[in-house]
Parts: C-alpha cells; structure tokens; sequence
C-alpha cells in the first residue's frame, strides 16, 4: 500500500485563514519585519515568501535588506531598531548569516517578545518547561500540525528525531514530549541510526543529507516528517530542492509521508504567522489592551 502523501500547502492555507480569522479581535494588524542579510539564493526565496504570505493574511510587513559584508555591529543596531519600535511585533532575522557574524549573539539581542523564530533563550527555556506562553519555533511547530493531522493523540507513541540542532532538533523533541510521546534522539554519534529509526511511530529528519533516511529504516506504517531542504544540481542545468528521505523508496512503506517540497516548508511560513499573531496578542495585552481571551505574557 502506498503511504498518504501529506499536502502540507493544504494544511499551511488552514492554519493562515485562522491567523486571518485570529486578527479580528485586534486593534490593529500585527507588523512583521525580515532582516535579509547578503545575497544567499535560497534565503532570497524563503524571505519572499515570507513576506508574501503576511501581507497575503493582512500584517503590516517590512524587510530590511543588508549586504553581504555587513558587520555584527550593524546587524545588532538594525535588531534594535526594530526592537524599540512598538507596531513590530515580530522579528525574523534570516539564518544563515553571512560571514564571521555571531548567530546566537544576534539570536539574543532580539526582545523574547517579539522573537517569532522562537530561538531566543527565553523562548527555549518556557518550551523545555512545556510552557503555552512562549514562542516555538516554527518549523517544529508546524511539523507538529502535520503529524497531530495524521495521528491526534500522540500518548505512548515512539517518536524519533533524526538530528538535534537548536532550530528543529531539540524543540522538536520538547514538542513531542509535551505530547506525550516517548522520545529518541539521534545524532551524528549515534550508533546505529537506521536500528533506532525501525522502531519509530513517528519518524522526522532534519539533518540535511539528501537519501539518508532509506526504505529499510523506516517501520511499516510510519509518519514520517522530512525536514531537509538541500539544492542539488540537476542534469539539464539549475538546481531542484531534495528531502533527507529517499522518497520512492519510503513511500511503499510509510503510513504518511510529507513530500520535499510541499510539506514542511510551507508549514514553517503557516506558522511564522501564527508566531506573529501570537506575539502581537501578547504584547497588546501587555500593554493594557483587553485582547479577549490573552492574559499578558509574564
């Protein structure tokens, strides 16, 4: 039998009607702002989508391009300035970065509050405590919509996360701990990966590696979530955007699939919008504003 292909476009445009539907108890539209830093091909198409999609839902958006050879300082100044600027409720700063530049330094001079990524500290720090009140990293979030799609309740399930990085890794597993999942880590000095995978219920890889995850390290019946994202040349010229997951292969025997692309990806834009909902609710709150339903965010 072949798996369910999942639409994660389908899913993306449900979960950006409810931002537009969320809106509507708002004062004012929330304003999102894109630091694009340098002339990276790929950050050039997410940002854009980026931005499509939230002037698309009705956010006041703004991007703030940067060449290649800005310095930290000029990164951090540009951070500030969208920090101290009350109708920004949301700040993305496009990764990677360009040269020397200090991700986590510039991670963290963005105000926890406005942090829409969900990568600053604080952030990190509410979602290992199961906390509602921060702000999750997108990707993560949205692969947590595509999976509870396929299976609602995740309780005693064998989750595995392919990879452990801060931006999908780790808060991946948080997410599907609070679900109450049973949880495996793996990792480049894992022994062993494709044994581990074979006992998954849910299997997500972010990694990077293009065909890594094969057809025999999957266990029949499986969700698998492909978060890999790597351009490879194609024979006629160009480049096309591949999974970690050998799709054919994994597809006669998965459950549920996503495709690369039209998974994640678009879930991961879906819910930087919700982010920046979430955050402008937040923030009106504590302003004083009666936002039903939002107590401020302590």
């Amino acid at each position: 039998m072949t798996a369910h292909v999942i639409d994660g476009r389908a899913l993306a445009r449900k979960v950006a009607e409810e931002v537009k539907a969320g809106m509507a108890a708002l004062p004012r539209a929330p304003g999102l702002a894109v630091i694009l830093a340098g002339d990276d091909p790929a950050s050039h198409v997410y940002v854009n989508s980026k931005v499509k999609l939230a002037r698309e839902v009705g956010f006041v958006s703004e991007l703030v391009r940067l060449p290649a050879d800005v310095t930290e300082e000029q990164v951090l100044a540009e951070v500030a300035k969208l920090n101290a600027r009350d109708e920004i409720d949301g700040i993305l700063v496009q990764l990677p970065l360009p040269g020397a530049i200090n991700t986590l330094r510039v991670m963290a001079a963005i105000d926890p509050a406005k942090d829409v990524d969900g990568l600053h500290a604080l952030n990190a720090g509410l979602l290992s405590q199961g906390a509602e009140r921060g702000l999750i990293p997108c990707t993560p979030l949205g692969c947590m919509k595509i999976i509870q799609s396929i299976v609602p309740d995740l309780t005693g399930s064998h989750a595995v996360v392919i990879g452990s990085s801060n931006i999908v890794g780790k808060p991946m597993a948080a997410l599907l701990l609070e679900a109450r999942a049973t949880v495996t880590m793996t990792h480049i000095h894992t022994r062993d990966t494709r044994f581990v995978c074979r006992g998954a219920d849910i299997l997500v890889s972010a990694v990077g590696k293009p065909g890594l995850v094969r057809g025999d390290w999957i266990k029949p019946r499986a969700v698998v979530i492909d978060v890999g994202t790597t351009r490879v040349p194609k024979p006629e010229g160009g480049h096309r955007i591949v999974g970690d997951v050998a799709f054919d292969e994994a597809k006669d025997i998965a459950g549920a699939i996503t495709p690369v692309p039209g998974g994640v990806g678009p879930m991961t834009i879906a819910c930087l919008m919700e982010n920046t909902l979430k955050a402008a609710r937040f923030r009106l709150a504590a302003a004083g504003r009666v936002i039903p339903g939002v107590a401020a965010l302590q």
